[in-house]
């Protein structure tokens, strides 16, 4: 009994110290709110994770497929993701006044494309009346920008045929000609969009002269973009474009946030990797976030920096 006191005493102390460790912590959950998985959004999202989970500790970082801008700007206002991408014209005109939505950056600029087969009688926006036509996905911007585009044009209501199908939807139904053309809003390249020259030959429609009236009608997020040859193998054109934004719920907390800010400025060549519109990024051009404000970790290293 003697010689089984001590060892009894060192159990509980031994017991007494590992219940006082500190419990290891749930990591840091990051959903980012991205699009469909061939689209821009996709491959941007999925290199930024990778980075977040490699050189971030105590962070979760996963992607989230999703309809892209408008639904992705509704998921982190709501508080179920952290990050997402969105286009400019999907945003509010005027700063609100309570945001729960802040930016991070402006990343690069949306392209429109008006994609149909090159042997089609499809040639200009007008030539969509009465054809077999996808919008876009519900909750898309493209849906926006298309809608909106098509408004402008008097093509709205019933004078062309509507189809609301993502962009890996859309690519199929005009493989197998259940539509005419579609509308998708993406940096160049769209892999999808891509991946459907390598099978076929496309008419990228020319856009370019609606630019001036979408800025009347809905504001100067809008500006002129080329497509060259060499993208998709089709004829160079020009079309509508504007920008798109990183945006973060207001609530994370600066320190993460000017993390998130730093890799992707400082990673820009290895985020390139995975899509070539995330190479054109730059801190100068990043901090231009109308109408939403940068967060505030963003903007601590913005300052820092000095873009």
């Amino acid at each position: 009994m003697r010689t089984a006191a001590p060892l009894v005493l060192v159990l509980l102390l031994v017991a007494g110290l590992s219940g006082c460790r500190d419990e290891p912590s749930e990591p840091t959950r990051i959903r980012i709110a991205t699009g469909s998985p061939t689209a821009v959004y996709h491959a941007f999202g999925q290199s930024l994770a990778a980075l977040l989970n490699r050189e971030v500790q105590g962070v979760r970082a996963e992607v989230v497929v999703t309809a892209a801008s408008a639904q992705n700007v509704r998921l982190v206002g709501a508080g179920e993701a952290e990050l997402g991408f969105t286009q400019a014209d999907v945003l509010p005109l005027r700063e609100p006044e309570h945001p729960s939505v802040l930016a991070v950056a402006r990343v690069y600029d949306d392209l429109l494309h008006l994609v149909t087969r090159a042997g089609g009688p499809i040639r200009t926006l007008g030539d969509l009346r009465g054809q077999r036509v996808s919008v876009g996905a519900d909750g898309s911007g493209t849906e926006i920008t298309a809608t909106r585009l098509l408004a402008v044009a008097q093509l709205g209501g019933d004078r062309v045929r509507q189809e609301h199908l993502g962009l890996d939807e859309s690519v199929a139904a005009l493989w197998e000609g259940r539509i005419d053309a579609f509308f998708f809003s993406g940096g160049l390249p769209v892999r999808g969009v891509a991946e459907l020259a390598r099978r076929t030959s496309l008419r990228i429609v020319d856009l370019g002269d609606w630019t001036e009236p979408l800025r009347r009608a809905y504001g100067q997020v809008y500006v002129t973009r080329d497509v060259p040859r060499s993208v998709y193998r089709a004829d160079p054109v020009s079309t509508v474009a504007n920008p798109n934004y990183l945006i973060v719920r207001a609530d994370l907390p600066a320190a993460l946030v000017r993390e998130v800010t730093r890799l992707l400025m400082d990673r820009r060549q290895e985020l390139a990797a995975a899509h070539p519109a995330a190479g054109r990024m730059s801190p100068r051009s990043a901090i231009v976030t109308t109408p939403l404000p940068l967060h505030p970790g963003a903007a601590q290293w913005y300052r820092a920096a000095k873009p």
